[in-house]
């Protein structure tokens, strides 16, 4: 991959550069495998904004991937790597033999004509799926499951991928890109490689329109607001709020821990917080 950069002819094009795309060799998705969807807006299943400065952006329809791998034992051929508006990671479009036809992200030195297989004697090369006790350790992965057949939850993003660090009895230890040392079951499933499109992260979206385009609406300060709208407003001339950052609703918006569910914690063998 390689990133593209303008010539500054306009402000907005000054500091703007976009992602050349040179992997993709299809314009347009395979139609089986495509549905339509609801922009949410930040709202919820009741219609309550949960998430604020969500809204507009262009219209998207959603490519099915298959995160299970759950054509075990039959090869596909790589068809077609194609872009998908719903992440940041390249997609594949895989032929099996059978004649199904399946969505899988594309990870790095995965091209057209390449043939993959989920399988636990598979070879160890990037696309191929297989658990993780038949994995070397020390191999890098993605697609991560957490839960055996769920599908993969981890390491999805582009550029992205996760260490096998060891093997002990039914589980195994998976250094994850933000440095966690997670305990995964021996009998879950992952994909050999790194994620593509490593250059995604290098992209400067350079104007605000950009940012809308995305579904990204203006977010606003709460230093600039009047102290009936936010913790922070208010004040003679512009302040810096006087207090920690919060939330409108007074919630420390920075290093505070909000999660309730504290199940997985056992899983965690170390922080990538020390």
């Amino acid at each position: 991959m390689a990133v593209k950069n303008y010539r500054p002819t306009s402000p907005g094009r000054r500091n703007m550069s976009a992602n050349k795309r040179s992997a993709v060799t299809a314009d347009k998705p395979h139609e089986p495998l495509v549905s339509r969807t609801h922009n949410p807006a930040g709202r919820n299943n009741r219609g309550r904004i949960t998430s604020r400065f969500r809204g507009g952006g262009h219209k998207r329809r959603y490519r099915e991937i298959d995160f299970k791998r759950q054509k075990y034992g039959v090869p596909g051929k790589v068809a077609t790597i194609e872009y998908d508006p719903n992440r940041t990671a390249f997609i594949a479009l895989i032929h099996y033999a059978d004649g199904e036809k399946l969505y899988i992200l594309a990870p790095s030195g995965l091209s057209v004509g390449d043939t993959v297989i989920s399988s636990a004697s598979a070879d160890i090369k990037p696309g191929n799926n297989m658990p993780l006790k038949a994995i070397p350790v020390g191999t890098i992965i993605h697609n991560v499951e957490i839960k055996i057949g769920r599908g993969g939850q981890l390491v999805r993003s582009a550029g992205t991928g996760a260490r096998l660090m060891a093997r002990e009895g039914k589980w195994t230890q998976v250094r994850l890109p933000s440095g966690e040392v997670r305990r995964v079951h021996v009998e879950c499933r992952a994909t050999i490689g790194t994620i593509g499109n490593s250059d995604h992260g290098h992209v400067e979206l350079g104007k605000a329109g950009r940012s809308r385009w995305l579904g990204r609406r203006p977010h606003q300060r709460g230093v600039s607001m009047n102290p009936v709208d936010h913790p922070l407003g208010g004040g003679e001339g512009r302040t810096s709020g006087g207090r920690h950052p919060v939330s409108p609703w007074g919630q420390p918006a920075k290093g505070y821990r909000t999660r309730k569910s504290t199940k997985s914690k056992v899983f965690i063998v170390s922080r990538r917080k020390k």
